[in-house]
């Protein structure tokens, strides 16, 4: 549902002609962020590290920081964007296909490098310095289902990461901490428990055999988002509690959630150029398109959405399905398609939500050179 203070910032930005604009209440990601920090607060609940890829915006991350341990990135960029906005952050470096620079920039700022191949190892090796590191393992377990399964360029398989115990031997500089697995996107806190349980039957043994004492083991992340239902929610209680009995003495757990934690703060809000029947169908042509918000495209979804009437001067359509497009030349420009509406008019505004992850940042901006969308941010009684 849209709050009323994203409704009122809608409004605004409306009658000033600020359209299309994202706009994010840190409120309630303060909030959110604060349920989930709360629902894994018992004995042996995993350390959280915010996964930037999701959403890097640095107000954003000013948010989340409180509320996290640290920041997964997983590119150079990332990296120097982060310890931009969050200089004493704790950082994790991951990601397949690092570049030398980014392996050094790595060993510089980062806690843990997260490697991915053995080649990978050999050149952090070759570097010489101190590094602590996590080795990324791709199990073959059941995916049927899952929204998105990491497949060969992510980490090694249990064959491959058998072959750094050699360059391990031979790299004194280069500490093995332990084991990183994200294996899977899209799952509930029930399949999140059966995939941790699994990444732990296969990392404990493996890693008592490699002599690593005092392990950590990062599960990961991938929580469920419903984009059908926005009111539906991963359930963190239930995750914490099952992560925390599975918790043993001497080891770290860890996990890497993004679009969960930051999914609902955003919204992508627009305005309706045209509405028009075509072929016996209504669509409405909105400023901006998915070169702004790439969401819908990318999951093969219906963004949500609520109207705001506003002007509704110019043509209209009443109680009925329709679909929601934007300015480009292809037809692929779809946010929503033969979605209900009770009324619908050029003029009215249309407030995209779940826009706070895998939006802009994904998105292609300058495809036919539109003019970008505002940012604004709702915080405490200011919008900034």
């Amino acid at each position: 549902m849209i709050t009323e203070a994203v409704r009122r910032a809608a409004g605004r930005l409306a009658a000033e002609g600020g359209l299309p604009a994202f706009v994010h209440d840190l409120d309630a990601l303060r909030a959110h962020a604060a349920g989930i920090r709360d629902a894994l607060g018992a004995a042996g609940a995993p350390e959280i590290f915010y996964a930037a890829k999701a959403n890097p915006d640095a107000r954003i991350l000013a948010a989340l920081a409180p509320f996290v341990d640290g920041i997964e990135v997983a590119s150079g960029g990332e990296l120097a964007h982060v310890r931009n906005v969050l200089p004493d952050a704790r950082l994790a470096f991951g990601g397949p296909g690092k570049t030398d620079e980014e392996l050094d920039l790595a060993v510089r700022e980062a806690e843990r490098v997260h490697v991915e191949s053995p080649y990978e190892l050999s050149r952090l090796a070759a570097l010489g310095q101190d590094v602590d590191v996590l080795l990324r393992v791709n199990l073959a377990g059941d995916r049927e289902g899952v929204a998105l399964a990491m497949s060969g360029p992510f980490g090694m398989d249990p064959e491959s990461i058998d072959a750094c115990l050699d360059v391990l031997g031979g790299a004194p500089r280069v500490r093995l901490r332990g084991i990183h697995a994200h294996l899977a996107s899209g799952l509930d806190a029930d399949a999140m428990l059966r995939q941790s349980a699994e990444i732990l039957g296969w990392a404990r043994p493996w890693l008592g055999r490699a002599g690593c004492t005092d392990p950590e083991i990062n599960l990961g992340g991938g929580m469920a988002v419903d984009y059908a239902d926005p009111a539906a929610r991963f359930d963190w209680a239930a995750y914490g509690r099952g992560v925390a009995a599975m918790a043993r003495p001497g080891e770290r757990l860890r996990i890497e959630p993004g679009r969960a934690v930051t999914v609902y703060c955003g919204w992508y809000v627009t305005q309706v150029l045209d509405v028009k029947k075509a072929h016996g169908r209504w669509y409405a042509v909105l400023r901006g398109g998915t070169h702004q918000i790439r969401t819908p495209v990318t999951k093969d979804h219906d963004q949500p959405f609520t109207v705001i009437p506003h002007d509704g001067s110019g043509p209209s359509m009443g109680a009925g399905r329709v679909t929601l497009v934007g300015q480009l030349c292809t037809p692929k420009d779809v946010f929503a398609r033969d979605v209900p509406v009770a009324r619908l008019a050029v003029g009215d505004v249309v407030a995209f939500a779940m826009a706070g992850a895998y939006a802009w940042n994904i998105s292609h901006h300058d495809f036919l050179m539109h003019p970008k969308p505002g940012f604004h941010y709702l915080d405490g009684a200011k919008t900034l």
